[in-house]
């Protein structure tokens, strides 16, 4: 008695086309033949090649690290996660120097000081993100990272009435993942091209050197909300604007750098 034993396996996962191998194999005592066989997977298999194809497409927008090269100018940004005792002092400083700034606050610590959030807006500050949670990005899903994106706007903006735009990942990290959950929940991710590393807290000249040294056009440099910070402030504003440089936020930098590109 004749058996028919029918095997489906892909050619590869996927196949292109929709072409897939048909393994007929008879079975008749010792008589062995085998018989491979092409055929079209239609409509279906069609349907579902296009709609995994479009998902393994996505683009992934990168971060930016700094603004147009030939513009002199240099955005001053702070992440903003603890070190709320150097916060007011860090104002009154780009207050007295009439120095905008762009501040990437954390979601949790918006909770717990929403005063020095409306404080720095009030100054006239640029408010981005800085996650929720502080996490490791890196680590999370897709959609893990979205949670704490949207999660922290929403403290932001019920804070200040205005939804944040730019978006500053915790540790810098910068995998598919963050950028692809940053850019669908509307946010530009933003990293730096000068950092003070203050978070280790050097002395003030040490701060003040890696920002002058490393100054260049579209500069956006990172610095965090410390005891030298605030001492170094004073010599870094002074010593860029001797170099020629203004000081603006990351926002207006971008909006400097599309209108460029706009103009015929």
């Amino acid at each position: 008695m004749n058996k028919y034993i029918v095997i489906h396996r892909p050619l590869s996962a996927p196949v292109p086309w929709g072409r897939w191998l048909i393994i007929i194999i008879l079975v008749n005592g010792a008589r062995l033949k085998v018989f491979f066989v092409l055929a079209v997977v239609v409509l279906g298999l069609t349907a579902w090649w296009w709609q995994w194809g479009s998902r393994c497409a996505q683009t992934v927008v990168e971060p930016i690290y700094q603004g147009d090269p030939d513009d002199k100018s240099i955005a001053l940004t702070c992440n903003v996660f603890w070190g709320e005792e150097y916060v007011v002092p860090m104002l009154e400083i780009l207050t007295k120097e009439q120095v905008r700034t762009t501040f990437f606050i954390g979601g949790t610590w918006a909770k717990k000081f929403p005063g020095l959030v409306r404080e720095m807006t009030g100054r006239g500050h640029e408010i981005g993100s800085h996650g929720y949670s502080h996490p490791h990005p890196d680590g999370l899903s897709k959609d893990a990272n979205r949670l704490e994106i949207n999660k922290a706007g929403e403290i932001l903006q019920d804070i200040t009435g205005v939804k944040p735009s730019l978006f500053a990942p915790p540790y810098g990290e910068r995998g598919a993942a963050v950028l692809q959950a940053a850019e669908e929940s509307g946010y530009r991710t933003i990293l730096w091209s000068i950092d003070t590393i203050d978070w280790q807290r050097p002395g003030a000249e040490v701060i003040i050197n890696r920002v002058l040294t490393k100054a260049h056009n579209g500069g956006i440099v990172l610095m965090h909300p410390t005891e030298p910070t605030v001492q170094a402030l004073p010599a870094i504003i002074e010593g860029l604007r001797e170099r020629g440089f203004e000081l603006i936020t990351v926002g207006e930098m971008l909006e400097r750098e599309e209108d460029k590109n706009m103009a015929p």
